[in-house]
């Protein structure tokens, strides 16, 4: 395997990973280990060349740094991601490639699962590293954490449903929810509970098929959803989705979902409150995944502690949002002062 270092200012270690054998061709960005070793799950994903790849790491990675911050995790922001189609070039060799890659970093960075991973590939992958988690198996095993993820995304939406709209219930408000992947899946079933109607969008047919069936959900083409008349925006798919063109389409209130990095760039940010759209922080409200999986790195064996913290998810979120109105400021830039001083603790 050839490992080669990137140049990232501002970032501990990044690595990209070429191995012959396996195919694989994988990137491993840590931002930060000062709050603990880094942690942050592994996104497999055809990108369209190595650049798109190595900005997505990056991205990614710093995004850790904030989300494991704002839920008061003791560890570090890393992030890697694997240059290959889930669906066709994925294959038991090449997560065990990745494995060996991640131990390469000797503990300063543990993964897990993320976009295009699942339980089962981390555990090929945990066959050569001892740094992998969110497995099925073993002492302190936590398993998938897509349901927490969602869970911990309905809670935040329900803090932020009472800036948006003066109360938190959601009966009867409609959601246009972007991706049905397994987050976004368990999101639309909490959702659904709560009485919402949902409007969903996914460019797997079959996952749009059931999210009709199980939840008589409306659906529309991918790129349609960004135009329907809706209370909340849910994006649960890829990042930075919401930029100048998205954002001038949107028909919404409030924007909550559990997507990575969805704002473009801090324009963005200032565009959807232009607008009178009120943004959740994405790294706040979707930090319920690395919740789950930090009870397997830290040894949690306190049955209540994942309730707890995904309790207090949404209590800073609420925090973030009464800080933002009372500042007339944007709540991305809120969140992030917030994060920035407990970095700066």
């Amino acid at each position: 395997m050839k490992l080669t270092p990137l140049d990232a200012p501002g970032y501990e270690k990044v690595v990209y990973a070429e191995d012959e054998a396996s195919g694989l061709k994988s990137i491993i960005a840590v931002h930060s280990t000062k709050l603990g070793p880094a942690a942050g799950g592994c996104r497999m994903f055809a990108y369209p060349d190595f650049e798109s790849a190595k900005i997505d790491a990056l991205r990614l990675s710093k995004g850790m740094t904030y989300k494991n911050a704002a839920a008061s995790l003791p560890l570090g922001g890393g992030k890697s991601v694997i240059i290959a189609d889930p669906k066709t070039q994925k294959t038991p060799e090449l997560m065990q490639a990745f494995g060996r890659f991640v131990e390469s970093f000797e503990g300063m960075y543990t993964t897990a699962e993320d976009v295009g991973i699942s339980v089962e590939d981390i555990e090929e992958a945990a066959k050569y590293t001892s740094h992998a988690a969110g497995l099925n198996k073993g002492a302190f095993a936590s398993g998938d954490p897509s349901p927490v993820t969602a869970r911990g995304v309905y809670l935040s939406c329900v803090a932020a449903a009472k800036h948006a709209f003066g109360h938190g219930d959601l009966e009867g408000k409609i959601i246009a929810l972007q991706g049905l992947g397994h987050v976004g899946m368990y999101l639309a079933e909490h959702l659904h509970a709560a009485g919402a109607q949902l409007i969903v969008s996914d460019i797997n047919a079959s996952s749009v098929a059931k999210a009709r069936q199980a939840f008589s959900a409306r659906s529309v083409a991918p790129n349609d959803i960004y135009d329907v008349e809706a209370d909340i925006f849910a994006p649960c798919a890829m990042g930075a989705i919401l930029n100048a063109d998205t954002i001038s389409r949107l028909n919404v209130k409030l924007v909550c979902g559990a997507a990575n990095n969805q704002l473009a760039d801090d324009a963005a940010g200032d565009a959807l409150m232009a607008r009178g759209i009120l943004y959740a922080p994405d790294y706040v409200v979707n930090g319920g995944g690395i919740i789950s999986v930090s009870t397997e790195i830290l040894k949690i064996t306190d049955e209540k502690w994942v309730d707890q913290k995904l309790e207090q998810l949404a209590v800073t979120t609420d925090k973030i949002l009464t800080k933002a109105k009372a500042q007339n400021a944007s709540p991305h830039k809120v969140a992030d002062q917030f994060v920035d001083e407990i970095l700066a603790q």
